[in-house]
């Protein structure tokens, strides 16, 4: 049981991801941009982080190179996910954005063995056959033609997969000497710097986030897109692995696929329903094939 917790943690973490998209789509709809949404994401994330920081930690960590440069890389990464998988969708369907955003659960794994120097095993490989299928039924674009997509959609979407597979790589590295608490608050920081320079820091004084009402929604993207994923990857992935860890995050496009249909009312088609199914096989089977392999060897040993 105790080995489930921790893929059970990246799940979450992937799911709060997922929700993500339906929040920001309602922020819309109250008239606010995509940029500025997003932006209220990372300084409420940071304060929120910020809260938990002072009430439970208050003093900051000692920080080695190689931890400061992990840190540093995790909260970058955090930050250009969403500003290129932003960007992507100035060019791309929403659809086809997330399938190529999901492109990271192929990239996570060949970076993974290529960090280890090993080959895919044969259940990651039936995995990613499972993952790659159901996320295109899943995200509709069976139908769609994509001859007048712009290459530049394309390049921003892989490149958002890319950034999101080296975001769960580099939290697959312990940092010494630092907690979760301290690590999620630090990260949060690094993510508000880049965003600020990149995206509309001019919402905390120009009366949209508070005076407008933006806070609220803010609030819940800085819950669910920092301080849930930035806690739980942290104490999660060194305990499962990157290239599993990518695997189990495949959760994000179903959840994202039910919020929307739950909270904007969006259709559900059969194809879309099948390609959630293929998706969350494809998640279970590694654990499900790992799990059978150790029965096996504890009955060899008991025998």
């Amino acid at each position: 049981m105790k080995k489930l917790i921790f893929p059970l943690l990246v799940v979450i973490a992937s799911s709060s991801y997922g929700i993500l998209s339906t929040i920001v789509k309602v922020a819309m709809q109250y008239g606010f941009t995509t940029a500025e949404a997003i932006t209220s994401q990372y300084v409420v994330g940071f304060f929120l982080a910020l809260l938990l920081f002072v009430v439970t930690q208050r003093t900051l960590p000692k920080v080695n190179k190689s931890g400061a440069m992990i840190l540093l890389l995790a909260g970058s990464l955090t930050a250009t996910t969403g500003i290129v998988y932003g960007h992507s969708l100035n060019y791309l369907p929403a659809s086809l954005a997330v399938v190529l955003l999901f492109q990271f659960t192929w990239i996570g794994l060949f970076i993974d063995c290529a960090l280890h120097k090993r080959f895919p095993s044969r259940a990651e490989g039936i995995s990613l056959i499972f993952l790659i299928g159901g996320t295109i039924f899943a995200a509709g674009i069976v139908d769609v033609d994509l001859s007048a997509i712009a290459w530049q959609g394309w390049a921003l979407g892989l490149l958002a997969a890319l950034s999101f597979a080296l975001f769960i790589q580099i939290n697959s590295r312990q940092v010494e000497g630092v907690t979760m608490i301290s690590r999620t608050f630090l990260v949060s920081l690094v993510a508000l710097i880049v965003i600020s320079v990149a995206l509309t820091p001019e919402i905390v004084w120009n009366g949209q986030l508070f005076g407008a009402g933006l806070w609220k929604f803010g609030l819940a993207l800085g819950l669910f897109g920092i301080i849930l994923p930035i806690l739980l990857f942290s104490i999660a992935v060194p305990k499962v692995g990157g290239s599993l860890a990518s695997i189990l995050s495949a959760m994000e496009l179903p959840v994202a696929i039910l919020a929307s249909m739950i909270v904007l009312k969006e259709a559900l088609s059969i194809l879309q329903f099948v390609g959630i199914a293929l998706v969350l096989i494809g998640m279970i089977l590694p654990s499900y094939l790992s799990m059978k392999k150790d029965e096996k060897k504890a009955a060899q040993k008991v025998g």
